[in-house]
Formats: structure tokens, sequence, C-alpha cells
């Protein structure tokens, strides 16, 4: 990643933040920290990229796949679990309780969610397929995003020679993070099998 980010530039950069918001879970965190240790002279020799230039980018990649992400839950999301839920123990009831969730947190969910690493790959999906409003599903994302990337680009700048002692930090400070996500994962699928056991069973 840090190779095809001193290659392609900006380029890259774009590439890399889209797929990051497009359900693609990229370390966005080495992404960003590395495009801002490059704004200064200490990686290669000289300045590859301007710190304001890594966060307009960076926030426009994220913008555009998580607005990917959201289109494909809001048109296909739906059909999705309608057709197929059952193998993945969900049903309507499921979803109609699920929209209802998201209208009353979506817009805080969204906008924490940018900001959160392996959770701003997917919260795109749930607020389409709850139809969130598309105007303030883009400003939400728009804001996270840009305080994601200016908060890893800044780290990045500060960081510069001594960048790759703060990847490693990146990467175990994640590890937490993964491992509540997985275990909340688990629980749900484990309590959803139980309610689905119960029904049948009634």
């Amino acid at each position: 990643m840090q190779s095809f980010i001193t290659h392609y530039g900006y380029f890259a950069l774009f590439v890399l933040s889209v797929l990051s918001s497009a359900c693609i879970p990229i370390p966005s965190e080495v992404a960003y920290g590395f495009a801002g240790a490059l704004c200064t002279t200490a990686i290669t020799g000289h300045a590859r990229f301007s710190l304001v230039g890594v966060i307009i980018i960076g926030t426009i990649g994220s913008l555009v796949g998580a607005i990917i992400a959201y289109e494909v839950g809001r048109s296909a999301g739906r059909t999705i679990i309608e057709r197929w839920g059952k193998w993945l123990l969900l049903s309507t009831k499921d979803l109609d309780r699920s929209e209802r969730w998201f209208e009353r947190f979506g817009s805080l969910s969204v906008l924490i969610g940018r900001c959160i690493p392996v959770v701003r790959s997917f919260i795109s999906v749930p607020a389409g397929i709850a139809e969130m409003n598309r105007v303030r599903f883009a400003v939400l994302t728009t804001i996270g995003s840009a305080a994601w990337v200016a908060l890893l680009g800044g780290l990045g700048y500060a960081a510069g020679s001594n960048w790759k002692h703060v990847s490693n930090d990146f990467h175990y400070s994640e590890y937490p993070i993964i491992a509540v996500v997985v275990i909340g994962i688990v629980l749900a699928v484990y309590l959803r099998w139980r309610s689905v056991q119960r029904e049948n069973a009634n």
C-alpha cells in the first residue's frame, strides 16, 4: 500500500479512499498517516503531498466510496434480505426494526461510524437500506471523513521520519476494535439463532 501511494500519489490515495469506504476494509489509518508523512521531507527527501491536498482527496474519495455502498444498500439491501434473509437469520421484521432504529440514531451512527476503523467501511450500507436522506448522509459522511483524514494525516505529518513506529502502533490499536466487532457479530448471530429457534418451536 505504501509503495502504491509513493508511486501514484494522489490517484492512489483517491482509489484507496474509495475502496476503504465501499465495504473493503482497507487500513485507512495507514494510508492517510503515510500520506501525511509524505507531506514532509523525512520519507523521500522531498514533500510528495500537501496536507490540505491529502485531506481534500481523502475526503472526496471517502465520500464517493460511501455513496456507492449507500446506493447498493438502498437499491438492493431489502431485496437481498427478502430473498435470502432466512439464510442470514434475518426477516423483513428485523429489517423494519433496524430501519426504525436507524431513523432515530442514524445521523449519529454515520457521523461517528466514519471515524471508527472497520465500522467506517460498512456503515453506509445500513444507511442506504434505511433510506436515510441522501443529502444528510452526504453531509455527515463528508464531515466525519474530513475529521478522520485530517486526524490521521496530521498524525503522519507530525510523525515524519518516525512514521514506521507510529504505523505499528496503529496496527496494535486496531486489534481491540476488531475483537469487539467480531465478538459483537458472534453474539448477535447467537441471539438471533436462539430467537429463530423459539419462533419455530411456537
